[in-house]
């Protein structure tokens, strides 16, 4: 019989957390550096790289690999011959270890959850409370799968209850073209097949959990029908062309994972989940011994790779940018930006618009005429940080108010993660604006183009509130044209053309 401590159970949650902010699985950095030194999509490869650099001054500095430093979910499995020495739930000590980790002076991560999700949605301020799954095993250990799920990434989850019938791989075919690239690929695909619905839905989140190894399947090859499946997915996904980020290429998942369960016969429920650029995920285990230390990878892990935009980047001045100017960018151009923009999210959004609908004024500290809005939530900065990671958030969920914005404001373009939808690309034809977008999961690169950064309105939203920021070189790729031409909508056909295996429909 093991005894777990109270203190060394919540010390072991707080540490895991610290340490997938910072750390990638070394799993993902080999697969990610693999399909960088494959990837013949320059914009792609442009992409990885950024990636890769991020996650290697994440690993030095100890700070978040994404702005987005998740959703805790824990996956428990409680020995039934352990024995408890504590005086809260294991739910409770999982929480108190979220609340540890996510104000840790030395490395702060963004508190991102909201209670009463249907109504006000108001932020917990610490990160709780955790998703939390339990299972009760033989043994006399308590083992640990933890996970910070970025938001970006779960809003992609897909769920369908298929005919028996029915192809998984012709709905999955089907399906990830719809998810965009607002999960930030090159990343997992999750796959849960069997049980019910929700059932498909956890099996599909404990899939992401895994670790990649598709490489070696192919070389030993498929034992069994989820392994074939597995390898059937892989090809043709990547053969889809959509690339990392989006922007076409030959890699758009790293690995495909599935788990399954038994299931009624008149069903076939199957679920995806992606994990993203950011994956954070790890596997311990408690045998009453005391907390569990976690050993940090080796620099010498992560591949050496310079990225310099400046030789063929048009650097662009964000106080002296016009109309005509921007008229001249085409999608896919990477730029420099220098000079002041404002931030703003999804609720800053919704409440310039009630505003402004309203026939109120917009506060005199916020003034978009001219300007360029960065959808951005940023990580509170530690020491001598201008500001924390401060990556990019999915822009489409700012589609419904980029009319208004553009009609009402004088805002000039857009900056955010993945593709906009058609809604918002009418408006930015209509008003022959911009939109750029920066690259999901490089946030503490991103960070360091950051000069000064202060509040200007808002302050109440929390990380949503409104930052005036002042940057230096920040890299970004025109993604949507003042005509209204999208590299999003381009890039992946011609990547899908070109790799030629999944045959082109034609539009009529």
């Amino acid at each position: 019989m093991s005894l777990i401590r109270q203190d060394d159970f919540i010390q072991s949650i707080a540490d895991s957390l610290q340490f997938i902010s910072y750390y990638h699985p070394l799993d993902f950095i080999q697969a990610l550096n693999a399909a960088y030194q494959k990837e013949e999509s320059p914009a792609a490869k442009d992409a990885i790289a950024q990636i890769l650099i991020n996650s290697r001054m994440c690993a030095e500095g100890h700070r978040p690999i994404c702005q987005d430093t998740g959703i805790v979910t824990v996956f428990l499995k409680i020995g039934m011959n352990v024995q408890w020495a504590a005086d809260i739930s294991v739910t409770d000590m999982v929480n108190e270890g979220v609340r540890r980790a996510y104000s840790h002076p030395d490395n702060i991560l963004r508190a991102s959850i909201l209670k009463d999700p249907a109504g006000k949605r108001i932020n917990t301020q610490d990160n709780t409370p955790a998703v939390v799954h339990m299972e009760v095993v033989i043994g006399n250990t308590v083992e640990v799968e933890i996970a910070a799920k970025g938001g970006g990434s779960e809003a992609k989850a897909k769920f369908v209850m298929l005919n028996p019938s029915d192809s998984i791989v012709d709905w999955v075919l089907k399906t990830v073209p719809t998810m965009g690239a607002g999960w930030c690929p090159p990343g997992i695909l999750g796959i849960g097949i069997g049980g019910t619905a929700e059932k498909a839905m956890i099996l599909a989140k404990q899939a992401c959990m895994e670790s990649i190894d598709i490489q070696e399947l192919i070389t030993r090859g498929a034992n069994n029908a989820l392994e074939e499946l597995r390898l059937e997915l892989y090809d043709k996904v990547n053969a889809l062309g959509i690339g990392a980020q989006g922007l076409g290429g030959l890699t758009t998942v790293l690995d495909i994972k599935i788990k399954d369960y038994p299931t009624h016969a008149a069903n076939k429920p199957v679920a995806i989940i992606p994990n993203c650029a950011a994956t954070r995920h790890v596997h311990f285990v408690l045998d009453g011994s005391g907390p569990v230390e976690f050993k940090p990878p080796s620099l010498e892990d992560w591949p050496n790779i310079v990225w310099d935009a400046g030789t063929t980047s048009r650097r662009v001045n964000l106080d002296a940018v016009t109309r005509a100017d921007i008229s001249t960018w085409k999608p896919g151009e990477t730029l420099l930006l220098s000079g002041t923009m404002l931030t703003g999210r999804d609720a800053a959004h919704k409440r310039i618009v009630d505003m402004l609908e309203r026939g109120d004024p917009l506060p005199d500290s916020v003034d978009f005429t001219n300007k360029f809005i960065y959808y951005v939530g940023p990580v509170d900065p530690v020491r001598e940080e201008v500001v924390g990671p401060a990556g990019p958030t999915t822009a489409t969920r700012m589609d419904k108010f980029t009319e208004t914005m553009l009609a009402k404001t004088g805002l000039l373009g857009m900056i955010g993660k993945a593709e906009r939808g058609q809604q918002a690309i009418d408006a930015i034809k209509k008003h022959q604006a911009v939109y750029l977008m920066a690259v999901g999961g490089a946030a503490y690169l991103v960070s360091k183009a950051i000069r000064k950064s202060r509040i200007i309105a808002f302050e109440d939203l929390g990380m949503e509130a409104i930052h005036e920021f002042v940057i230096e070189d920040m890299p970004v790729t025109v993604a949507v044209d003042s005509q209204g031409i999208s590299i999003h909508q381009i890039a992946p056909k011609i990547w899908q053309s070109k790799i030629g295996k999944i045959p082109v429909v034609k539009e009529f």
